[in-house]
């Protein structure tokens, strides 16, 4: 797959479906609360890892019908270790020490951590127009989340450190994988890291996965549980990384500035909360974010060549 050029045009698909993606993130923090009062945090996870790794595997034999190279496992691994079982595991350990408030402030650290990796490992070049609109997406997703309501305490500090590390590890996931993806299909590349990542989640959550009471879990929970892992989980995967490959790792993570502003206009539809104008400001501020990450460079002027009599 031909990698994206510093003058690559993003489609307005890429766009769309990144859009589609941090909605449907938003989304599963919504589900996920009414799966959560039923079922243990480490339980989600290895329901997700072990039904959607199978469905990625599967498509991606079926659409690519490759299997990776012996130099290329221990990438995929790596990628499988940051973005499955790192990404997955750090969050909700986190979570058991810190707030979700907490947590929703920290995540817009996102965007900048993986600026900072893409232009240190040379992925990306550091243009101020770019640096620019992430500044603007994290600074928006912090209105909306009025980071006044950080707390701190003793308890809170390994939580948010915690955090703080599932964020530079997803990060840092997205970084590498616009490396291998230029030698890889889409779908190749997150099913494998799925199965070396999900193994990791799986073995972690054994125990829980085997005291689930399946009888008492009400259907509507198994409803929502299938949505988180077709849609939040396989999909989004899919999409996020076929995104990722025709764009560069600053846009996608910039787009997860959108988190906040999803979670925010599905509360108002279901829940009849009214934005405030911190919200009305973010909103704003993410949306003139994204304009300047995604905003195609100009070409450089071509010298002209001078004539011969």
């Amino acid at each position: 797959m031909k990698p994206a050029s510093p003058h690559h045009h993003v489609p307005w698909q890429v766009h769309a479906g990144l859009l589609f993606v941090q909605l449907n993130f938003g989304a599963f923090h919504v589900s996920a609360k009414a799966v959560l009062a039923h079922l243990h945090p480490l339980a989600v996870a290895g329901l997700r890892v072990l039904i959607a790794t199978p469905i990625l595997l599967f498509l991606a034999w079926r659409h690519d019908h490759l299997i990776p190279s012996r130099r290329d496992l221990p990438w995929l691994a790596l990628l499988g270790f940051l973005g499955v079982f790192a990404n997955q595991l750090l969050f909700i350990f986190g979570l058991r020490w810190t707030t979700a408030t907490n947590a929703a402030i920290l995540m817009p650290s996102i965007p900048v951590f993986a600026a900072g990796i893409a232009i240190a490992s040379g992925v990306e070049r550091a243009r101020p127009r770019r640096l620019v609109g992430i500044f603007l997406a994290a600074a928006g997703a912090l209105v909306m989340l009025e980071p006044a309501r950080f707390q701190l305490g003793n308890r809170m500090v390994a939580g948010n450190l915690m955090i703080l590390a599932n964020c530079l590890s997803y990060a840092t996931f997205l970084v590498l994988m616009r490396r291998i993806l230029t030698r890889l299909p889409v779908t190749t590349v997150i099913a494998w890291s799925f199965l070396f990542g999900g193994a990791g989640v799986a073995a972690a959550s054994t125990n829980h996965l085997a005291a689930i009471p399946f009888a008492a879990v009400p259907a509507s929970v198994w409803i929502l549980m299938a949505y988180i892992v077709l849609v939040p989980t396989t999909l989004n995967y899919l999409i996020n990384t076929w995104a990722l490959a025709l764009s560069t790792p600053s846009l996608v993570a910039a787009y997860t500035t959108l988190q906040p502003l999803a979670a925010g206009l599905l509360a108002a539809i279901f829940l009849a909360e009214r934005p405030g104008w911190p919200q009305l400001a973010g909103a704003i501020l993410i949306a003139t974010g994204l304009w300047q990450v995604s905003a195609t460079p100009p070409r450089p002027a071509q010298q002209k060549r001078p004539s011969h009599p």
